[in-house]
């Protein structure tokens, strides 16, 4: 997938604003009811005889682009009577289309004086949902056959004439403007799959077996897993859709009175079922909601069809338009899914050229209370692609695939192989991944990565830096990796070399040792910029002279042992130098000071990760997690042995973290994190808790972002962090301030802690550390973030341990975010 959405991002990188415009013969316009003149969205308008035609959207406007000869438009819509009116060949023209009702009686629905008639029909409807929703049942299982397509659409002719663009100009060749349900767009991505689903509700287990994926230009098992059904679920049962890492409250939810406006406009036959025809639409401005129509079936009162997009003007970015079409079949007594349609339209903004994606689904075989045995529904692995899934031939895409590729969707394969063989194409595909990743590929091995070939501190001086690891090219089981840093002030070199394996990819097992002898931020958190990161040199706020030189050898294991249950065990060995004329030291009974030159440890550490239900996008070695519903707990027991490669220490460290999104519409959302940890027996301050401070300008979601670094140790603690986004809750309902989207974020974050009497003599703290002691430190913080769409700004109260030494009470902190 990587290559095509690299030539994607390649014409992007060169897209003015504009849109494609050529045809001779253009129709705007808008699609209304006769009765009541509301617009009405998703009707199907053509010019009959030809392919030509467009779709409504929520606005009920359309536009036809075309240069095919025609006599006549017509818009058709389930439940409304056709019309045909004459058009102009040749010309631009303005045409506005009445649609009026079949006049059909509303069958058993009673309406009650002063009643809106389609609550009445929701409240039977909501009482049913039990009964209706899929996931109420022992299992199910299908055969889905999926179609992913992405697009670039509003491409202008002066774009196509560009330089740049010239050894890539055949594929404008390929514009297609002839379906009738799409602007004109380009076909530039293509995927399609096969596979099996199965769902068990108690315990709720999915298990998806993906028998054949193609992708256009990618043969890699790896992009198999994004092609099924697994990653793909809308429920128009669930009270809340998650689209674009947001929750949309459905127009089904127990609440939807509150958000929407409905309307029983009319009933039908759909399919051989009695239906009634719903209208919602939302109550209030910028929420994240949808408009639509949805088709309740008579007795059952289950959805038969749904057909909704979001609003026009939701407090979402990138995302121009959005729609879907869901059509339910009723089988064995249970509506279940039978076709499925999402399309999304996105750009940076309406005029520039942006990027347009279809999946369509559609299911077969289904299968409802045929439960499998237990074993068969294992969460050892939930998700399978089948050996050789990726290089299924002709002949067994013609048997599976559900309905036939058109000659459009044939041809992006051809194309895509044609783009990548161009020497252009492989040019700005490796510049994109080098600025994206970091490394610069070459043959066997990786550069990188670039962003810390040069940084600066207070003790190295200027930091050059030289590195990289093996690339895919050299081996997917097998990966080595390294770097060697010189200082031009402390004129030390640093060094660092890495090496892991995989012992089995199904289940993930991987065994891996590193070396390490270089500076360390100890306490710093995983989410910070690294002290040799360029843009940690440039946004650093206090000089960074309190790092520790670290030797350090680990030999690691990992594991997960079902999807979402990972473990990881390791042998580490820690030597830890005082740098900076700071010295390690113990007062003797006496009173006078006992030095040492370093601490030594070895640890057995094992931590363990619960994320239910978590999804990835996964690479060769690497791997990003999608996020879960569910809280994310994660345990750590570490324990030091003295004596074990001259260890200096015995102790044993426990510590718990739990982390989770709670969505409290329509004011947003707050994650949290919750954390505790002790440590049994006697460690100085280097091998206690040091609590995550934060010394640049950038904001670090992870650390107290106005608390230094190596400020506070504990042997025990608490933490809490509490940060919840808006969404524009309040700046919406600003006529000024609606257009430009911003959105509210508030913060709080606090730690209670203690240090023994016996901790505190192992060694004696610097004068800038300090312990809990006088209760716990506290930070708030409020800010604004989708400022231009990228940036974040914050501002930080320091509530508490104001007259510690180098503290501000209030601080800005920046950051950069891309965010629907």
């Amino acid at each position: 997938m990587r290559p095509v959405f690299s030539l994607l991002i390649f014409i992007l990188c060169f897209a003015p604003s504009g849109v494609f415009a050529q045809a001779q013969t253009i129709i705007t316009g808008t699609v209304y009811d006769s009765l009541t003149n509301e617009p009405m969205p998703f009707v199907n308008i053509i010019l009959p005889g030809t392919k030509a035609g467009a779709v409504s959207d929520i606005e009920g406007k359309f536009t036809i682009v075309t240069t095919v000869h025609a006599d006549s438009i017509r818009a058709q819509y389930i439940g409304y009577k056709p019309t045909t009116l004459p058009i102009r060949n040749g010309v631009k023209q303005n045409i506005n289309i009445p649609l009026s009702k079949n006049t059909v009686a509303l069958g058993e629905i009673i309406v009650y004086a002063g009643e809106n008639p389609a609550h009445i029909l929701l409240r039977k409807v909501w009482a049913k949902k039990p009964d209706n929703n899929k996931e109420k049942l022992d299992c199910y299982q299908y055969e889905a056959y999926n179609k992913l397509e992405f697009d670039l659409n509003n491409i202008s002719e002066d774009f196509q004439k560009r330089k740049v663009m010239k050894p890539v100009s055949f594929i404008f060749d390929r514009i297609d403007s002839t379906n009738p349900t799409e602007k004109p767009h380009l076909p530039m991505f293509f995927s399609e799959s096969i596979s099996d689903f199965y769902y068990r509700k108690d315990p709720k287990t999915k298990k998806e077996i993906i028998k054949g994926s193609k992708v256009s230009g990618v043969e890699d098992a790896s992009i198999s897993q994004f092609t099924g059904e697994m990653y793909q679920d809308v429920n128009i049962y669930d009270n809340n859709i998650i689209l674009f890492g947001k929750h949309f409250v459905s127009p089904m939810s127990t609440n939807g009175l509150l958000f929407y406006k409905y309307f029983l406009v009319d009933s039908m036959n759909v399919d051989g079922h009695w239906c009634y025809q719903v209208q919602f639409k939302p109550k209030r401005k910028q929420e994240l909601l949808f408009v639509g129509n949805m088709w309740i079936a008579d007795s059952s009162y289950a959805v038969k069809r749904l057909e909704m997009t979001i609003t026009e003007d939701a407090n979402l970015n990138y995302v121009t338009a959005f729609y879907v079409i869901q059509d339910y079949d009723n089988v064995s007594g249970e509506w279940m899914l039978s076709k499925e349609k999402v399309v999304a339209d996105f750009a940076l903004t309406k005029r520039q050229m942006g990027l347009y994606g279809r999946k369509t689904t559609s299911y077969r075989n289904v299968k409802v209370n045929q439960c499998k045995d237990d074993e068969f529904y294992t969460r050892t692995e939930n998700l399978i692609v089948e050996e050789g899934a990726e290089k299924r031939d002709s002949v067994f895409w013609a048997q599976a695939r559900h309905d036939t590729l058109s000659r459009t969707e044939q041809g992006i394969y051809d194309m895509v192989d044609s783009v990548q063989n161009l020497p252009v194409y492989r040019t700005w595909e490796n510049i994109m991944i080098t600025a994206y990743s970091g490394y610069k590929i070459i043959g066997p091995f990786e550069f990188g990565p670039w962003y810390k070939t040069v940084s600066g501190n207070q003790i190295e001086g200027v930091r050059f830096r030289l590195g990289g690891r093996t690339s895919n090219a050299f081996s997917k089981w097998v990966e080595f990796s390294g770097y060697a840093a010189y200082g031009t002030k402390d004129e030390e070199f640093k060094y660092n070399f890495g090496f892991k394996s995989f012992i089995t990819k199904k289940p993930r097992q991987l065994v891996g040792v590193n070396y390490k002898n270089d500076y360390e931020i100890l306490g710093q958190s995983n989410n910070a910029f690294t002290s040799d990161n360029l843009l940690a040199s440039i946004f650093r706020r206090n000089p960074l002279n309190n790092m520790t030189r670290v030797e350090q050898y680990e030999v690691w294991y990992e594991r997960d042992w079902f999807t979402g249950f990972n473990m990881r065990l390791s042998l580490v060995n820690r030597n830890m130098y005082a740098l900076n004329d700071t010295a390690y030291y113990h007062l003797m009974p006496s009173g006078a000071p006992e030095y040492h030159s370093s601490i030594q440890t070895s640890e057995v550490r094992a931590n363990f990760r619960f994320a239910w239900d978590e999804k990835y996008i996964e690479g060769v070695f690497s791997r990003v997690s999608m996020g879960t519903r569910y809280p994310v707990v994660q345990v750590q027991y570490v324990a030091g042995l003295k004596g074990v490669f001259n260890s200096d220490y015995t102790y044993h460290r426990v510590s718990i973290n739990v982390d989770d999104r709670i969505r409290i519409n329509p004011i947003g959302y707050t994650n949290y994190i919750l954390e505790a940890g002790k440590i049994f027996g006697t460690v100085p301050y280097p091998l206690m808790i040091l609590h995550p401070g934060n010394e640049t300008y950038v904001y670090d979601w992870a650390s107290f972002n106005m608390m230094n670094y190596y400020e506070f140790a504990s042997d025990q603690y608490a933490m809490a962090t509490l940060i919840h986004h808006f969404d524009g809750f309040f700046l919406n309902k600003i006529p000024l301030m609606r257009k430009l989207k911003w959105r509210e974020v508030a913060s709080f974050r606090a730690v209670y802690g203690s240090v023994s009497n016996s901790n505190k003599d192992a060694l004696v703290f610097p004068s800038t550390l300090y312990s809990l002691n006088r209760g716990p430190y506290m930070e708030a913080g409020a800010g604004i973030e989708n400022i231009f769409r990228f940036f974040r700004v914050d501002c930080f109260w320091r509530l508490t341990y104001l007259d510690n030494p180098r503290v501000k009470p209030v601080g800005v902190r920046i950051s950069l975010q891309v965010l629907f």
